[in-house]
């Protein structure tokens, strides 16, 4: 990364600390209750490419020994290089090899199971993705599509709609909650705004 790219990549958080630490509990809030839309309030000075709430959230979770794999929108852009260097961590070239991924709204997702699953006694090896959408929101008469979510942390059931998610994602999360405990954690970014999707909770796809 060279001197000219370093002067015009945005800054992180004011308070390091402080910001990653509120960024985290809006991240922890969001996995404990899925379906939950969590707005997420920061300072960061985020890159042009990709949403703000996705790279604020990456710059909370990652660290040095943390592999990311980026979309192909997003690996050629200011957000790889803003990642790296408030971050430290190593970018990969496949899916398989990361920890985390950040796929670009527009970008096509990988298949769930490209992504590293984790096993049985280690789960906690598994990817987390975070996946750009056009937007998350509760939804309306005649929204589509609409989303049920059933599992842990929900009273009953919960219901979103998400716009800009190709459709065969939810094929695909019937199968990565099939595998149990492995499988993939994701979450839903909007430009300002955040859904946790673990891999307990269970998607039904209305009409």
């Amino acid at each position: 990364m060279n001197a000219n790219m370093l002067s015009t990549l945005g800054a992180g958080f004011a308070d390091a600390a402080l910001g990653s630490q509120a960024v985290f509990r809006s991240a922890l809030q969001a996995l404990a209750h899925p379906g939950r839309i969590v707005d997420l309030s920061h300072d960061a000075q985020v890159p042009s490419q990709g949403h703000g709430a996705s790279a604020a959230l990456l710059l909370a979770l990652l660290d040095p020994d943390c592999r990311l794999w980026l979309s192909p929108s997003l690996a050629g852009s200011d957000a790889a290089a803003w990642l790296r260097f408030h971050t430290g961590c190593v970018l990969v070239d496949a899916p398989a090899q990361a920890q985390f991924a950040w796929i670009g709204e527009g970008d096509a997702c990988p298949p769930l199971d490209a992504f590293a699953q984790g096993s049985d006694a280690y789960p906690d090896q598994s990817a987390t993705c975070v996946i750009d959408v056009m937007d998350v929101s509760a939804p309306a008469e005649g929204s589509a599509p609409r989303w049920t979510l059933r599992g842990p942390g929900i009273q009953d059931r919960s219901a979103i709609a998400v716009e800009g998610l190709a459709p065969a994602f939810t094929t695909q999360w019937s199968a990565n909650h099939a595998l149990f405990p492995r499988g993939v954690d994701v979450f839903l970014a909007a430009p300002q705004r955040i859904v946790g999707l673990p891999r307990t909770t269970r998607i039904e796809q209305e009409a």
